[in-house]
């Protein structure tokens, strides 16, 4: 696992050929908000802007597939203020980006439990999935309201009745319990912002094989030249999935 301080820089003017699934956690909103003397909600609101950014870089980056982890079922804990307001401003991006993506091309979906959001949340979500389902460019899911833990119990239990089930069949209906439309394919890097080292029960059954990246730089900071960055890192590891190296097999 490697931490990473990114470079201050405008862009990598570089372009990557792989079709990547990024997956990211977007930490720091209310930390960065304090440094700046401004209240928690500022921060998220700063981390949309954030997320506008890395979904128009992402495509260029060789990433088809990119999920924002926006709001855990562990949040609910949070004080009823913050809740409300940040569920409002994931309301308010919904419906106020959709039509943009669409024109890009942008597929929007959103994975997680629906059944204890707000009614007019719920709303957003379906007409933003319903204008942006012809999307090609980038698979962009947001998970809300999402726990990897309660996923994968959830998905156990409808499989109960099966004798035998193959991985495959399993991710299959582990998308279908988080409203994903199937089985996503696993990521290949995932990135933290904020500078904690940990998933905190985010797609645990797809990053059994991703790389993982740590990086201080709080969320409403981060932006294209830090993911074409994280991008770069990842291209130059490694990947043995469990194999000896090339070289070592050689000898």
């Amino acid at each position: 696992m490697l931490s990473v301080h990114f470079p201050e820089q405008e862009s990598l003017n570089v372009t990557f050929d792989p079709k990547l699934h990024v997956a990211i956690l977007l930490d720091g909103n209310g930390r960065w908000a304090a440094g700046q003397g401004l209240p928690r909600s500022e921060g998220h609101r700063a981390g949309v802007d954030a997320v506008r950014r890395v979904v128009e870089a992402a495509p260029s980056l060789g990433i088809d597939t990119l999920t924002l982890y926006a709001f855990s079922s562990h949040n609910w804990a949070r004080p009823t203020g913050e809740v409300a307001s940040l569920l409002g401003l994931l309301e308010d991006y919904l419906r106020g980006d959709a039509a943009e993506y669409a024109a890009r091309g942008v597929r929007l979906r959103v994975i997680g439990r629906r059944d204890r959001i707000p009614r007019s949340l719920a709303g957003a979500i379906e007409s933003a999935e319903r204008l942006t389902a012809g999307g090609r460019a980038l698979d962009l899911r947001i998970a809300l309201d999402y726990s990897s833990r309660d996923a994968i119990l959830r998905a156990s239990c409808w499989m109960l009745s099966s004798l035998e089930v193959s991985e495959r069949e399993f991710a299959r209906r582990l998308g279908q319990v988080t409203h994903g439309g199937g089985a996503a394919p696993d990521v290949d890097l995932l990135i933290r912002t904020g500078g904690e080292r940990r998933l905190s029960d985010f797609m645990l059954w797809e990053c059994a094989w991703a790389e993982l990246l740590f990086t201080p730089r709080m969320w409403p900071e981060f932006d294209a030249a830090d993911l074409a960055a994280a991008v770069e890192d990842y291209l130059g590891r490694e990947r043995r999935f469990g194999r000896v190296p090339e070289t070592a097999a050689a000898s």
